[in-house]
């Protein structure tokens, strides 16, 4: 039978995040003689899972037909931490057992999927930082920053933007704005300008990383495997050119990889993300959003869709310059996007934001009669 043992002395510890409390959820599988695994890679229904082998490790290929599940957003992820069974599992030539369970996620950084359907995607599981890789090769896509930054705060994970290809822009000043600009749309995250080429901006991160799950996240030709072979000191992964037409890269990462760090913990990285949809955000985009939302406490109205109503502060900030229109249109673009994907999993909801939608109609068309001299009066605020 297999004995847990509680300590920070257990195999997966200091590389791989095993602690007492996953090994407490791990309990009531440990007397059926079933053994812990961090998932590090997932393919066509089966994992490479990193388990216990004496005082070290091992990893071993597991089928997931048993947990899979017609939702997406609980198949097994690169970062899971699974129950497997390596005795009585064997389904076929070469696997060597079965993922019996998952244990329960601390984090999961979701998107919508990019299909037609109404899906989410598990990108990474049970990490402590996402960093977000923006490359300065091309124009900076903020409003990409403030997407991704609103999933990874949703997930509860700890985001970190770093700007890539830094040695790109030889103006230290226009750097300089570039990551005030950026520090501007995610309130409350750290902002770095990085190199992996030059090695600039990246001191102190294996510090920061050591002994965590940490995921690289962004689009491809961002400098993610570049920028893990720095972090490694070593080509751990392929990295191809960016194309010279659109700037954007090959795709050189196709799977979600778990390496181990050389100072402990591991390091998620992924393939490139074209697109990166809104997944039941609400509370990350608050957090992405809070210099508006703290705005809007101050409207009128309550519900003030900061767009024709009287007295809202959120416009008056944008007239006055506080508040940069662009930002103001993310917000809202954002925010329409996760109702609607939320919307269409929850018909509740649905109805909802339809008498919403219907209100607001009816307000845009009392305002637009009173500004001609035909409306009545605005009725009460809060």
């Amino acid at each position: 039978m297999f004995a847990l043992p509680l300590s920070a002395t257990h195999p997966l510890t200091a590389d791989y995040g095993w602690d007492d409390g996953f090994a407490e959820l791990f309990t009531p599988f440990a007397g059926q003689g079933f053994v812990p695994g961090r998932v590090a890679r997932v393919d066509r229904g089966r994992v490479d899972a990193v388990v216990p082998d004496g005082d070290g490790v091992r990893t071993v290929l597991a089928d997931t037909a048993l947990v899979a599940t017609g939702d997406p957003t609980r198949v097994p992820c690169t970062g899971d931490w699974a129950v497997l069974d390596l005795e009585n599992g064997r389904v076929g030539d070469h696997l060597d057992g079965v993922v019996r369970a998952l244990l329960p996620r601390r984090t999961a950084v979701l998107r919508s999927a990019s299909s037609k359907r109404s899906e989410g995607q598990v990108l990474a599981a049970n990490v402590e930082y996402a960093v977000v890789a923006v490359s300065l090769a091309e124009a900076l896509d903020l409003d990409r920053v403030e997407r991704f930054v609103s999933l990874v705060w949703e997930s509860g994970a700890q985001p970190l933007v770093l700007l890539t290809k830094a040695d790109l822009v030889t103006d230290p000043a226009t750097l300089g704005h570039l990551v005030a600009d950026a520090q501007l749309a995610a309130p409350g995250v750290q902002v770095r300008a990085v190199s992996a080429a030059t090695g600039d901006g990246l001191d102190g991160l294996s510090a920061l990383f050591a002994g965590t799950t940490s995921v690289l996240l962004g689009r491809s030709g961002a400098g993610k495997s570049t920028l893990a072979n720095a972090l490694f000191g070593a080509d751990v992964q392929d990295v191809r050119a960016v194309r010279d037409q659109d700037g954007k890269g090959r795709h050189t990462t196709t799977t979600r990889d778990l390496l181990v760090l050389p100072g402990g913990g591991v390091l998620i990285d992924t393939p490139g993300l074209r697109g990166v949809g809104m997944w039941d955000a609400e509370a990350g985009l608050s957090r992405t959003f809070s210099d508006v939302e703290e705005l809007a406490e101050r409207c009128r109205f309550h519900d003030c869709a900061h767009e024709v109503e009287p007295g809202c502060a959120v416009r008056s900030a944008v007239e006055s310059g506080e508040l940069a229109p662009r930002r103001l249109e993310s917000y809202r673009k954002l925010r329409r996007e996760n109702q609607r994907i939320v919307a269409k999993t929850d018909a509740r909801l649905r109805a909802e934001i339809r008498r919403d939608w219907k209100q607001k109609q009816a307000l845009g068309r009392h305002m637009m009669e009173r500004k001609r001299g035909q409306g009545t009066g605005w009725g009460t605020g809060r």
